[in-house]
């Protein structure tokens, strides 16, 4: 057999004739044919990749085995227990001062009387090592304290070290393999696009180590994924996916810690619990119930361990900072900037104050319909549990998901054009809802990322995890109002003031340079229809750098009302390219200056549309109220008897048609006294010019109609056919004619019938019209011109008028007249 083989081998190795006569032959060419032989590294990766998996796999199996077997969770807990020193921790320990060593005495005294002396002394020590033991036995506060939290961990220094070691070895190891991608890609063949793929290996990386240090460490990279403006997009879609990819814990630790918060076996509570948590966020995860009253329920379960793990990592953010003031040479002390972390962190670990934080949140917003906060049920929330109502509805990833597929089939168009519908509606609804958070209410939402946002099916945006809010003063939310109007019409100047009310600009900076570079970075902003056409986040990222040079004192509320706009406006673009923010979220502002009758909003709308000399500026005014026309909201608001509620989302404006209904409405309605209040403190004299001049050529156009209908209206009831003539389907109390089938135009639909009799009649109408006939009164050619001007709409009002009575009591006696060529069949 072996010599069977030895043949067979001698026969493969030989060379076949014809191929060694060729090679005799013809070296050359044999070398020629030969193929260049190069390491297939590619192949060598993937094999090792996949014995590395089967380790991995063998490992989880022998790990299951082991932790069954030995028990090892039970000795890892006790272990970990005596690591930190829990045994000796007394939860009822009073919080004692730390004591100061005894201080020697020598004094001129006998024998006996040093001897008495060193015994008091040894006395002393005893109590002084007493004292620093019982120090050992005091807990880890639950409210931060820094001073606390250093005497802890002062006591467990070995805790720190660890934990440090574990911290440096996770970024040594990841820049390592960043290190070593780089190497394959020099080593690799060029590709095109490799700065965007070194970017997203790195944002991989990164999130995996943060993944691995813990909740922390999560907690931070979600806020980083939200400002794609300082990290870049790469790094911000790696990091985004900390909100959805964070692993869950076991279930029975969860059921065990429900079973310990509430008191009782969970039967007791709750019908059914999902097997799976529905979500798992950096502090908790979220499991759907049913309670004994057939309610279906959120119960979110806090990790356990929490507390310790947090307060470790900020006490050691708290060393770093500090050694980083003491390099520097920071007269701020940056360690207050871990206080603070440290006191939103321990604050959203206390779940009955996140129940505290989502009823408050509700009450001050139940009144805005589109808001929906869901119900807390306070029985069934303990610290480490909190039960809520559970919210049926879309997440904002989902709806972008299925809107922006292209490859599968699994969704068909029209649902894609309904999840593109839902999430730019859900969109325009957050940008309004921080508006409505930061100008009306206050009260902000600390953690706008879109995992705790959903649209309801009854198009309403509920929001979730309430662990932090914000709170304004009234003053930084008039500050934030004057903010975003001067940014829409580039007054960078006010806007700079407006940032000093804000305490974002420190005291004793340069207020022309801080405008100058405003004005040079913003300055060549686009505009369409008088609003930013830009990405609203290029503009934070203008405003970032500047920020960064001057060192601006960048308040939470600031700080979060540019996160929530930035990441919304990342959803939107994400399925429609065409998204303006501030085409969302201007029209809100301008409701709220065009209705909310307080002084400091009055100061700022005179402000914008009134100069030095009380003279409208027409084009920041006409900016207004087109504006104001797209909003429905605002246009219920002026209807007669408030007949509807405000509807949160905008609409565009028909023409300018809207414009002029809309003034019409609004200033003899409940909400138009800012509009009147406006009139009667402006230079009466540049309205009148306004008038007159060529730009309010449909003004006038629009104002004759009106005369006609009132004379129209006048001559029917005079004829004694008014309500006959209305029921033939002529316009009688509307300032819009009807079309020819008797029909009312789309902006009649819109903002319903106005009666122009009772407008004229108006004691306030009246009041004004004559303050700015009074105030045009001092110059002769101005009025000689007004009254010319008049005198043409009325004529043309009269001919217009007679028109129309013809034509109705025409219809009336003749039946209705068709305009339209009749047609006759002739034979062939």
């Amino acid at each position: 057999m072996a010599a069977m083989a030895m043949a067979a081998s001698s026969s493969f190795c030989r060379p076949l004739p014809e191929l060694a006569s060729g090679r005799a032959r013809n070296p050359a060419l044999l070398n020629r044919r030969r193929p260049r032989v190069v390491a297939n590294w590619g192949h060598f990766g993937d094999v090792v990749r996949k014995d590395v998996e089967f380790i991995k796999v063998g490992l989880n199996r022998g790990i299951r085995w082991a932790n069954d077997a030995f028990r090892i969770p039970q000795v890892s807990k006790t272990v970990d227990d005596l690591l930190w020193i829990r045994n000796v921790e007394d939860p009822q320990a009073v919080n004692l001062p730390t004591p100061s060593p005894p201080q020697p005495s020598y004094p001129e005294l006998s024998g006996v009387d040093l001897f008495m002396a060193d015994l008091k002394a040894l006395e002393a020590y005893a109590v002084y090592y007493y004292s620093l033991s019982k120090i050992w036995t005091k807990p880890l506060p639950e409210v931060y304290d820094p001073q606390s939290v250093a005497e802890y961990f002062g006591c467990r220094p070995h805790v720190v070290g660890l934990r440090l070691l574990e911290v440096f070895s996770s970024f040594a190891t990841a820049a390592i393999r960043i290190r070593m991608s780089r190497v394959q890609k020099f080593l690799g063949p060029g590709l095109d696009g490799e700065n965007d793929e070194s970017k997203s290996k790195f944002g991989s990386v990164l999130k995996e180590t943060l993944l691995n240090l813990g909740p922390t460490f999560i907690k931070v990279g979600q806020s980083l994924s939200t400002r794609p403006d300082i990290i870049g997009s790469e790094i911000s879609k790696a990091l985004s996916e900390l909100h959805d990819q964070i692993p869950p814990f076991p279930r029975t630790i969860a059921m065990k810690i429900i079973q310990e918060e509430l008191g009782s076996p969970i039967e007791s509570f709750f019908s059914d619990i999902s097997e799976e948590p529905v979500a798992a966020a950096s502090f908790g995860q979220v499991y759907r119930g049913r309670t004994l009253d057939g309610i279906s329920v959120a119960v979110k379960v806090q990790r356990p361990n929490m507390l310790h793990v947090v307060v470790r990592d900020v006490y050691i953010l708290r060393l770093g900072l500090g050694f980083l003031q003491k390099i520097a040479k920071r007269k701020s002390d940056l360690r207050l900037y871990a206080d603070e972390l440290g006191k939103g962190l321990l604050g959203e670990l206390d779940y009955n104050l996140e129940a505290t934080n989502a009823t408050e949140f509700w009450e001050t917003h139940s009144h805005f319909s589109f808001i929906h906060v869901p119900k807390v049920f306070r029985h069934l929330s303990r610290r480490r549990v909190l039960t809520m109502e559970w919210i049926s509805g879309d997440s904002p990833t989902d709806l972008l998901t299925i809107s922006t597929e292209k490859t599968s089939s699994a969704y068909s168009e029209r649902q894609k054009v309904d999840a593109k519908r839902r999430l730019l509606d859900l969109v325009n609804k957050g940008v309004e809802a921080t508006l409505v958070q930061l100008l009306d209410t206050g009260l902000l939402h600390a953690d706008p990322h879109p995992g705790n946002l959903r649209y309801i099916p009854s198009g309403q945006i509920g929001f979730l995890d309430f662990g932090l809010l914000c709170r304004m003063e009234e003053k930084h939310q008039l500050a934030m109002l004057a903010s975003i109007v001067h940014i829409v019409n580039g007054d960078w100047a006010n806007l700079v003031q407006a940032l000093a009310e804000m305490d974002v600009v420190r005291p004793g900076t340069n207020l022309r340079r801080v405008t100058l570079d405003l004005e040079y970075a913003l300055g060549e902003l686009e505009f369409k229809d008088g609003i930013p056409d830009v990405k609203f986040s290029k503009v934070l990222g203008k405003i970032w750098s500047i920020a960064l040079k001057y060192q601006f004192r960048m308040p939470p509320y600031y700080t979060l009302m540019l996160r929530s706009l930035a990441s919304l406006e990342g959803l939107a673009l994400a399925a429609d390219k065409d998204f303006k923010t501030f085409e969302a979220a201007f029209p809100y502002v301008v409701q709220k200056l065009l209705t909310e009758n307080s002084i400091p909003t009055r100061k700022i709308l005179h402000s914008v549309v009134l100069n030095k000399k009380k003279e409208f500026q027409w084009q920041r005014i006409a900016l207004f109220l087109r504006v104001g026309a797209m909003r429905k909201g605002l246009q219920r608001m002026a209807a007669p008897h408030n007949e509807a509620a405000i509807e949160y989302s905008t609409v565009k404006a028909n023409s300018d048609l809207d414009v002029v209904n809309l003034i019409t409405r609004l200033l003899v309605s409940k909400e138009g006294a800012v509009l009147r209040r406006l009139v009667m403190t402006a230079n009466g004299a540049s309205l009148i010019q306004a008038m007159v001049s060529k730009e309010a050529k449909f003004f006038r156009q629009q104002l004759c109609t009106i005369v006609a209908d009132i004379i129209h209206q006048w001559a029917l009831r005079t004829l004694g056919q008014g309500n006959r003539a209305t029921e033939l389907g002529t316009t009688v109390k509307t300032g819009i004619p009807s079309d020819r089938r008797g029909g009312r135009s789309s902006s009649q639909l819109t903002t319903g019938q106005i009666d122009y009799g009772s407008f004229l009649n108006d004691r306030r109408i009246k009041l004004l019209f004559s303050k700015v006939l009074k105030s045009a009164g001092k110059k002769p050619v101005l009025m000689l011109k007004f009254f010319w001007t008049s005198i043409i709409i009325l004529a043309t009002a009269s001919a217009m008028a007679c028109h129309r009575t013809v034509v109705s009591l025409s219809e009336l006696y003749l039946g209705p007249i068709s305009l339209a060529p009749k047609r006759y069949a002739v034979p062939a």
